[in-house]
Protein backbone atom coordinates (compact mmCIF):
# COMPACT_ATOMS: atom_id res chain seq x y z
CA UNK A 1 0.00 0.00 0.00
CA UNK A 2 1.30 3.69 -0.61
CA UNK A 3 1.67 6.19 2.08
CA UNK A 4 -1.35 7.67 3.08
CA UNK A 5 -1.88 11.45 2.35
CA UNK A 6 -0.65 14.19 5.27
CA UNK A 7 -3.26 14.28 8.80
CA UNK A 8 -5.11 17.64 7.70
CA UNK A 9 -5.24 19.74 11.37
CA UNK A 10 -9.64 19.77 12.11
CA UNK A 11 -10.18 22.94 14.43
CA UNK A 12 -11.46 20.65 17.00
CA UNK A 13 -7.66 18.83 17.42
CA UNK A 14 -6.46 22.57 16.86
CA UNK A 15 -8.20 23.74 20.14
CA UNK A 16 -7.61 20.60 22.16
CA UNK A 17 -4.08 21.05 21.95
CA UNK A 18 -4.32 24.52 22.96
CA UNK A 19 -6.45 23.58 25.96
CA UNK A 20 -8.61 20.93 27.31
CA UNK A 21 -11.89 23.58 28.13
CA UNK A 22 -14.96 22.29 26.18
CA UNK A 23 -15.06 23.04 22.41
CA UNK A 24 -16.21 26.16 22.31
CA UNK A 25 -14.51 28.05 25.07
CA UNK A 26 -11.47 26.47 23.22
CA UNK A 27 -12.63 27.79 19.63
CA UNK A 28 -12.74 31.42 21.60
CA UNK A 29 -9.39 31.45 23.35
CA UNK A 30 -7.83 29.77 19.63
CA UNK A 31 -9.33 32.64 17.77
CA UNK A 32 -8.95 35.39 20.20
CA UNK A 33 -4.72 33.69 20.26
CA UNK A 34 -4.84 34.68 16.23
CA UNK A 35 -5.31 37.97 16.59
CA UNK A 36 -3.10 39.02 19.48
CA UNK A 37 -0.31 36.99 17.41
CA UNK A 38 -0.87 39.16 14.34
CA UNK A 39 -0.06 41.96 16.30
CA UNK A 40 3.12 43.23 17.67
CA UNK A 41 3.15 43.42 22.13
CA UNK A 42 2.38 46.40 23.44
CA UNK A 43 5.74 47.01 24.51
CA UNK A 44 9.65 46.59 23.09
CA UNK A 45 11.93 45.40 26.05
CA UNK A 46 15.69 45.65 26.41
CA UNK A 47 17.54 44.05 28.82
CA UNK A 48 20.84 46.14 30.11
CA UNK A 49 23.82 44.30 30.26
CA UNK A 50 24.44 44.97 33.40
CA UNK A 51 28.17 42.82 33.20
CA UNK A 52 29.06 46.42 31.41
CA UNK A 53 26.90 49.18 32.38
CA UNK A 54 23.83 50.21 34.64
CA UNK A 55 20.46 50.01 34.31
CA UNK A 56 20.33 54.38 34.56
CA UNK A 57 23.22 55.17 32.37
CA UNK A 58 21.44 53.05 29.57
CA UNK A 59 17.91 54.72 30.02
CA UNK A 60 19.27 57.86 29.96
CA UNK A 61 21.19 56.87 26.60
CA UNK A 62 17.84 55.55 25.04
CA UNK A 63 15.77 58.62 25.50
CA UNK A 64 18.08 60.36 23.61
CA UNK A 65 18.14 57.79 20.72
CA UNK A 66 14.76 57.42 20.56
CA UNK A 67 13.52 61.40 20.94
CA UNK A 68 16.37 61.12 17.55
CA UNK A 69 14.45 58.65 16.29
CA UNK A 70 10.36 59.61 16.89
CA UNK A 71 11.53 63.78 16.02
CA UNK A 72 11.01 64.98 19.36
CA UNK A 73 8.09 62.65 20.39
CA UNK A 74 7.91 62.23 24.08
CA UNK A 75 8.05 58.24 24.46
CA UNK A 76 8.86 57.22 28.43
CA UNK A 77 10.63 54.24 29.12
CA UNK A 78 10.27 52.30 32.58
CA UNK A 79 12.48 50.37 34.45
CA UNK A 80 10.16 46.97 35.28
CA UNK A 81 9.89 46.79 39.03
CA UNK A 82 10.32 43.38 39.43
CA UNK A 83 12.74 42.78 36.66
CA UNK A 84 15.46 45.47 37.04
CA UNK A 85 17.64 45.01 34.43
CA UNK A 86 14.92 45.18 31.58
CA UNK A 87 13.63 48.32 30.23
CA UNK A 88 10.09 49.08 28.86
CA UNK A 89 9.57 51.35 25.79
CA UNK A 90 5.81 51.53 24.81
CA UNK A 91 4.64 50.61 21.05
CA UNK A 92 2.64 53.08 19.46
CA UNK A 93 -0.23 51.89 17.36
CA UNK A 94 -1.60 50.63 14.91
CA UNK A 95 -1.55 54.23 13.50
CA UNK A 96 -4.63 54.42 10.89
CA UNK A 97 -3.82 57.59 9.21
CA UNK A 98 -0.87 56.56 7.27
CA UNK A 99 -1.69 57.67 3.31
CA UNK A 100 -0.88 54.10 1.17
CA UNK A 101 1.86 54.88 -1.44
CA UNK A 102 1.57 53.79 -5.92
CA UNK A 103 5.16 52.20 -5.32
CA UNK A 104 4.67 48.65 -3.27
CA UNK A 105 7.20 46.51 -1.89
CA UNK A 106 6.44 43.24 -0.47
CA UNK A 107 8.47 41.14 2.12
CA UNK A 108 8.70 37.57 3.50
CA UNK A 109 6.64 36.81 6.58
CA UNK A 110 9.31 36.88 8.95
CA UNK A 111 10.40 40.12 7.77
CA UNK A 112 7.43 41.55 7.96
CA UNK A 113 7.58 40.49 11.87
CA UNK A 114 10.51 41.84 12.41
CA UNK A 115 9.37 45.23 10.44
CA UNK A 116 6.33 45.44 13.69
CA UNK A 117 8.77 45.33 16.09
CA UNK A 118 10.92 48.83 14.70
CA UNK A 119 13.55 47.36 12.39
CA UNK A 120 13.71 48.18 9.03
CA UNK A 121 13.88 46.54 5.77
CA UNK A 122 17.07 44.27 4.48
CA UNK A 123 17.11 43.70 1.07
CA UNK A 124 17.56 39.74 1.33
CA UNK A 125 13.73 40.43 2.74
CA UNK A 126 12.55 41.87 -0.15
CA UNK A 127 10.51 39.82 -2.49
CA UNK A 128 8.75 42.16 -4.68
CA UNK A 129 9.25 45.92 -5.88
CA UNK A 130 7.37 47.95 -7.89
CA UNK A 131 7.97 48.06 -12.22
CA UNK A 132 9.74 51.61 -11.65
CA UNK A 133 10.94 51.99 -8.14
CA UNK A 134 13.93 54.25 -7.56
CA UNK A 135 16.32 54.80 -4.60
CA UNK A 136 14.84 57.98 -2.43
CA UNK A 137 11.17 56.58 -3.57
CA UNK A 138 8.65 56.72 -1.01
CA UNK A 139 6.93 52.95 -1.15
CA UNK A 140 4.23 51.49 0.90
CA UNK A 141 5.88 48.11 2.69
CA UNK A 142 3.23 45.05 2.96
CA UNK A 143 4.44 41.35 4.43
CA UNK A 144 3.46 38.38 1.81
CA UNK A 145 0.87 36.64 4.34
CA UNK A 146 0.89 33.55 2.31
CA UNK A 147 4.04 33.46 0.85
CA UNK A 148 3.08 32.81 -2.56
CA UNK A 149 4.23 36.01 -3.84
CA UNK A 150 7.25 35.08 -6.65
CA UNK A 151 10.82 36.57 -5.84
CA UNK A 152 11.69 39.67 -8.19
CA UNK A 153 7.72 40.08 -9.09
CA UNK A 154 6.65 43.65 -10.47
CA UNK A 155 3.11 43.76 -8.77
CA UNK A 156 1.59 41.47 -6.31
CA UNK A 157 -2.32 40.76 -5.41
CA UNK A 158 -2.21 37.96 -3.10
CA UNK A 159 -3.24 38.35 0.94
CA UNK A 160 -1.14 40.92 2.02
CA UNK A 161 -0.44 43.63 5.19
CA UNK A 162 -0.13 46.82 4.99
CA UNK A 163 3.15 47.77 7.54
CA UNK A 164 3.57 51.29 6.82
CA UNK A 165 5.57 53.36 4.34
CA UNK A 166 9.52 53.80 3.67
CA UNK A 167 11.89 55.68 1.73
CA UNK A 168 14.13 53.17 -0.66
CA UNK A 169 17.72 53.29 -0.46
CA UNK A 170 17.61 51.44 -3.48
CA UNK A 171 16.21 51.02 -7.06
CA UNK A 172 14.42 47.75 -8.08
CA UNK A 173 17.09 47.18 -11.08
CA UNK A 174 19.69 47.38 -7.99
CA UNK A 175 17.65 45.15 -5.74
CA UNK A 176 17.05 42.08 -7.78
CA UNK A 177 19.55 43.00 -10.90
CA UNK A 178 23.25 41.97 -9.27
CA UNK A 179 24.98 38.65 -9.57
CA UNK A 180 25.92 39.35 -5.87
CA UNK A 181 22.70 39.99 -3.56
CA UNK A 182 23.50 42.95 -1.31
CA UNK A 183 22.51 42.63 2.57
CA UNK A 184 22.15 46.18 3.54
CA UNK A 185 19.06 48.38 4.59
CA UNK A 186 16.67 48.25 1.18
CA UNK A 187 13.78 50.45 3.02
CA UNK A 188 14.47 52.58 5.58
CA UNK A 189 10.66 53.09 7.47
CA UNK A 190 9.73 56.33 7.90
CA UNK A 191 6.08 55.87 8.79
CA UNK A 192 5.93 52.39 10.53
CA UNK A 193 2.02 50.89 11.26
CA UNK A 194 3.37 49.89 14.89
CA UNK A 195 5.69 53.28 16.30
CA UNK A 196 8.79 51.10 17.73
CA UNK A 197 12.74 52.39 18.19
CA UNK A 198 14.70 50.48 15.64
CA UNK A 199 17.94 48.97 17.51
CA UNK A 200 20.25 48.41 14.57
CA UNK A 201 23.53 49.17 15.86
CA UNK A 202 22.06 51.16 18.95
CA UNK A 203 24.19 50.52 22.11
CA UNK A 204 25.08 47.10 20.76
CA UNK A 205 26.88 46.06 23.48
CA UNK A 206 24.76 47.10 26.63
CA UNK A 207 21.48 45.62 25.82
CA UNK A 208 19.96 43.08 24.27
CA UNK A 209 16.57 43.37 22.40
CA UNK A 210 14.45 40.63 24.82
CA UNK A 211 10.98 39.23 25.38
CA UNK A 212 10.07 40.12 28.88
CA UNK A 213 9.42 36.68 29.39
CA UNK A 214 12.31 35.23 28.32
CA UNK A 215 14.32 37.66 30.45
CA UNK A 216 12.14 36.62 33.42
CA UNK A 217 13.36 33.16 32.71
CA UNK A 218 17.04 33.71 33.87
CA UNK A 219 16.08 35.52 36.99
CA UNK A 220 13.91 32.04 37.69
CA UNK A 221 17.08 30.20 37.04
CA UNK A 222 18.96 32.17 39.59
CA UNK A 223 22.38 31.39 38.61
CA UNK A 224 25.04 31.99 41.25
CA UNK A 225 28.57 33.28 40.86
CA UNK A 226 31.14 30.15 40.57
CA UNK A 227 28.44 27.30 39.49
CA UNK A 228 28.43 25.27 36.59
CA UNK A 229 25.33 26.06 34.21
CA UNK A 230 23.94 24.46 31.37
CA UNK A 231 21.76 26.07 28.46
CA UNK A 232 20.66 23.37 26.91
CA UNK A 233 19.34 25.04 23.35
CA UNK A 234 20.80 27.93 23.77
CA UNK A 235 20.42 29.70 20.42
CA UNK A 236 20.92 32.48 19.56
CA UNK A 237 22.29 33.42 23.20
CA UNK A 238 19.38 35.90 24.51
CA UNK A 239 19.41 33.94 27.50
CA UNK A 240 22.36 32.64 28.22
CA UNK A 241 24.52 35.95 28.11
CA UNK A 242 21.87 36.76 30.22
CA UNK A 243 22.81 34.33 32.90
CA UNK A 244 26.55 34.94 32.59
CA UNK A 245 25.49 38.27 33.22
CA UNK A 246 23.52 37.25 36.47
CA UNK A 247 26.36 35.25 37.42
CA UNK A 248 28.71 38.59 37.18
CA UNK A 249 30.61 36.15 34.55
CA UNK A 250 31.68 34.06 37.78
CA UNK A 251 31.59 30.66 36.92
CA UNK A 252 31.03 28.29 33.64
CA UNK A 253 27.68 28.60 31.13
CA UNK A 254 28.12 26.08 28.58
CA UNK A 255 25.70 26.44 25.74
CA UNK A 256 24.38 23.92 23.09
CA UNK A 257 22.88 24.10 19.64
CA UNK A 258 22.60 21.37 17.20
CA UNK A 259 23.03 24.46 14.08
CA UNK A 260 26.37 25.62 13.39
CA UNK A 261 25.59 28.91 12.30
CA UNK A 262 23.50 29.56 15.36
CA UNK A 263 26.42 28.89 17.95
CA UNK A 264 28.06 31.31 15.84
CA UNK A 265 25.74 33.25 16.73
CA UNK A 266 25.88 32.69 20.23
CA UNK A 267 29.54 33.24 20.42
CA UNK A 268 29.48 36.73 18.51
CA UNK A 269 26.81 37.61 21.08
CA UNK A 270 29.23 36.19 24.20
CA UNK A 271 31.97 38.62 22.92
CA UNK A 272 29.55 41.37 22.22
CA UNK A 273 28.55 41.46 25.60
CA UNK A 274 32.18 40.84 26.95
CA UNK A 275 30.84 37.59 28.51
CA UNK A 276 33.90 35.22 28.67
CA UNK A 277 32.44 32.63 31.00
CA UNK A 278 30.73 31.27 28.26
CA UNK A 279 31.48 28.18 26.08
CA UNK A 280 29.74 27.05 23.08
CA UNK A 281 28.82 23.75 21.62
CA UNK A 282 27.25 22.29 18.55
CA UNK A 283 25.97 19.50 19.72
CA UNK A 284 22.76 18.05 19.84
CA UNK A 285 21.20 18.13 23.93
CA UNK A 286 19.70 14.55 23.71
CA UNK A 287 22.88 13.27 22.95
CA UNK A 288 24.64 15.55 25.68
CA UNK A 289 24.82 12.69 28.37
CA UNK A 290 27.92 10.20 28.48
CA UNK A 291 29.56 7.78 30.55
CA UNK A 292 33.09 8.74 30.01
CA UNK A 293 34.46 12.18 30.79
CA UNK A 294 35.44 14.64 28.20
CA UNK A 295 38.69 16.00 28.98
CA UNK A 296 38.19 19.14 26.66
CA UNK A 297 35.40 20.02 28.84
CA UNK A 298 32.33 19.64 26.28
CA UNK A 299 29.66 17.57 25.37
CA UNK A 300 29.12 14.63 26.18
CA UNK A 301 28.97 14.99 30.28
CA UNK A 302 28.59 12.75 32.92
CA UNK A 303 26.09 12.35 34.74
CA UNK A 304 25.42 14.88 37.55
CA UNK A 305 27.67 17.89 36.59
CA UNK A 306 25.33 20.79 36.56
CA UNK A 307 24.69 23.22 39.36
CA UNK A 308 21.61 24.55 37.14
CA UNK A 309 20.38 23.26 33.72
CA UNK A 310 17.70 25.48 31.18
CA UNK A 311 15.45 23.84 28.86
CA UNK A 312 13.96 26.33 26.48
CA UNK A 313 13.22 23.68 24.69
CA UNK A 314 12.26 23.47 20.48
CA UNK A 315 8.49 24.20 20.72
CA UNK A 316 5.50 25.24 18.37
CA UNK A 317 6.07 28.78 18.84
CA UNK A 318 2.37 29.43 19.25
CA UNK A 319 3.45 32.73 21.54
CA UNK A 320 5.60 34.36 19.07
CA UNK A 321 4.64 37.69 18.59
CA UNK A 322 3.89 38.94 15.72
CA UNK A 323 3.36 36.91 13.53
CA UNK A 324 0.79 37.12 10.51
CA UNK A 325 1.28 34.15 9.01
CA UNK A 326 -0.61 31.06 10.00
CA UNK A 327 1.38 28.25 9.16
CA UNK A 328 0.88 25.60 12.33
CA UNK A 329 -0.65 21.81 10.83
CA UNK A 330 -1.41 19.22 13.42
CA UNK A 331 1.16 16.72 12.93
CA UNK A 332 3.94 19.73 13.06
CA UNK A 333 2.50 20.84 16.38
CA UNK A 334 2.37 17.53 18.18
CA UNK A 335 5.43 16.34 17.03
CA UNK A 336 7.40 18.99 19.47
CA UNK A 337 6.09 16.66 22.26
CA UNK A 338 8.18 13.66 22.19
CA UNK A 339 11.40 15.41 21.87
CA UNK A 340 11.23 17.71 24.37
CA UNK A 341 10.92 14.40 26.54
CA UNK A 342 13.76 13.38 25.30
CA UNK A 343 15.81 16.51 26.47
CA UNK A 344 14.07 16.70 29.55
CA UNK A 345 15.15 13.31 30.43
CA UNK A 346 18.57 14.07 29.50
CA UNK A 347 18.67 17.38 31.71
CA UNK A 348 17.66 15.44 34.57
CA UNK A 349 20.39 13.05 34.23
CA UNK A 350 22.98 15.70 33.82
CA UNK A 351 21.64 17.84 36.80
CA UNK A 352 23.44 17.42 40.23
CA UNK A 353 21.15 16.39 42.94
CA UNK A 354 19.98 19.65 44.72
CA UNK A 355 19.92 21.36 41.46
CA UNK A 356 17.63 23.53 39.77
CA UNK A 357 16.13 22.62 36.24
CA UNK A 358 14.16 25.51 34.61
CA UNK A 359 11.85 23.89 31.46
CA UNK A 360 10.46 26.95 29.31
CA UNK A 361 8.63 27.28 25.76
CA UNK A 362 7.40 29.98 23.41
CA UNK A 363 4.14 28.81 23.06
CA UNK A 364 0.87 28.32 24.63
CA UNK A 365 -0.49 25.03 24.63
CA UNK A 366 -1.47 22.77 27.06
CA UNK A 367 0.53 19.59 25.81
CA UNK A 368 3.68 21.06 25.55
CA UNK A 369 3.45 23.01 28.70
CA UNK A 370 0.85 21.62 31.98
CA UNK A 371 1.30 18.09 30.29
CA UNK A 372 4.71 17.77 30.30
CA UNK A 373 5.29 19.03 33.67
CA UNK A 374 2.79 16.58 34.63
CA UNK A 375 4.54 13.58 33.18
CA UNK A 376 7.87 14.85 34.38
CA UNK A 377 6.46 14.57 38.22
CA UNK A 378 5.44 11.10 37.30
CA UNK A 379 8.29 10.17 35.65
CA UNK A 380 10.98 11.51 37.61
CA UNK A 381 9.94 11.22 41.66
CA UNK A 382 13.39 12.99 42.69
CA UNK A 383 11.65 16.48 40.78
CA UNK A 384 9.72 19.00 43.23
CA UNK A 385 8.19 22.25 41.69
CA UNK A 386 9.28 25.14 43.15
CA UNK A 387 8.08 28.39 42.85
CA UNK A 388 8.93 31.16 41.01
CA UNK A 389 10.67 34.77 41.68
CA UNK A 390 10.01 37.08 40.43
CA UNK A 391 6.15 35.53 39.34
CA UNK A 392 4.56 38.29 36.98
CA UNK A 393 2.34 36.45 34.39
CA UNK A 394 -0.62 33.81 35.56
CA UNK A 395 -0.88 30.38 37.24
CA UNK A 396 -1.19 27.00 35.06
CA UNK A 397 -4.15 26.31 33.30
CA UNK A 398 -6.41 23.33 34.39
CA UNK A 399 -6.66 20.08 32.04
CA UNK A 400 -3.39 18.28 32.66
CA UNK A 401 -4.31 17.08 35.39
CA UNK A 402 -1.79 18.90 37.88
CA UNK A 403 -3.81 19.84 41.28
CA UNK A 404 -4.40 24.21 42.15
CA UNK A 405 -1.05 24.35 44.48
CA UNK A 406 0.85 22.92 41.30
CA UNK A 407 -0.92 25.49 38.89
CA UNK A 408 0.16 28.08 41.37
CA UNK A 409 3.75 27.57 40.77
CA UNK A 410 3.87 27.47 37.28
CA UNK A 411 4.30 30.49 35.27
CA UNK A 412 2.03 31.39 32.12
CA UNK A 413 1.99 34.11 29.82
CA UNK A 414 -0.70 33.76 27.42
CA UNK A 415 -1.62 36.94 25.18
CA UNK A 416 -5.22 35.66 24.45
CA UNK A 417 -6.50 36.21 28.12
CA UNK A 418 -6.54 39.78 27.58
CA UNK A 419 -8.38 41.75 25.65
CA UNK A 420 -6.41 43.68 22.66
CA UNK A 421 -5.37 47.31 23.24
CA UNK A 422 -4.28 49.89 21.39
CA UNK A 423 -1.45 52.42 22.86
CA UNK A 424 -2.76 55.93 21.26
CA UNK A 425 -0.64 59.17 21.82
CA UNK A 426 -3.47 60.35 24.18
CA UNK A 427 -3.82 57.70 26.62
CA UNK A 428 0.14 57.00 26.52
CA UNK A 429 0.38 60.53 27.63
CA UNK A 430 -2.32 60.39 30.63
CA UNK A 431 -1.32 56.58 31.57
CA UNK A 432 -0.55 55.48 35.36
CA UNK A 433 3.00 53.58 35.61
CA UNK A 434 1.63 50.75 37.35
CA UNK A 435 -1.42 50.03 34.71
CA UNK A 436 1.62 50.37 31.58
CA UNK A 437 3.62 47.88 34.13
CA UNK A 438 0.66 46.10 34.34
CA UNK A 439 0.00 45.86 30.35
CA UNK A 440 3.53 45.01 29.40
CA UNK A 441 3.23 41.92 31.83
CA UNK A 442 0.18 40.82 30.35
CA UNK A 443 0.44 42.01 26.75
CA UNK A 444 3.78 40.24 25.83
CA UNK A 445 4.09 37.51 23.43
CA UNK A 446 3.42 33.58 24.83
CA UNK A 447 5.22 31.82 27.10
CA UNK A 448 5.63 29.39 30.04
CA UNK A 449 8.04 28.40 32.82
CA UNK A 450 8.06 25.68 35.49
CA UNK A 451 11.19 25.57 37.59
CA UNK A 452 11.97 21.66 39.26
CA UNK A 453 14.23 21.12 42.03
CA UNK A 454 16.28 17.66 42.08
CA UNK A 455 16.02 16.37 45.59
CA UNK A 456 18.69 15.02 47.27
CA UNK A 457 17.14 11.36 48.19
CA UNK A 458 13.69 9.97 47.27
Amino acid sequence: MGCPPPVTPTRRHEFKIVSALGVQEAERKFETLLNHLSHPPAFSTVRVNTHLTSVKHVKDLLLEEINKQFNGLSVPILQHPDVQDVLLIPVIGPRNNINRQPYEVIVGAHCGNAVLRGAHVYVPGIISASKFMRAGDVVSVYSDIEGKCKKGAKEFDGKKAFLGNGISELSRSEIFGLSSPLKGIGIRMTEPVYLSPSFDNVLSSSLFLQNLPSAVVSHVLNPQRGEKILDMCAAPGGKTTHIAALMHNQGEVIALDKIPNKVEKIKQNAALLQLNCIRAFCYNGTKALGKVENRQGGPPFLPESFDRILLDAPCSGMGQRPNMAYTWTLKEVTSYQPLQRKLFTVAVQLLKPGGVLVYSTCTITLAENEEQVAWALAAFPCLQLLPQEPHIGGEGMLGAGLSLDQLKQLQRFDPSVIALKDTDLTSLKNARREDMIWLANNDSIGFFIAKFIKRESV
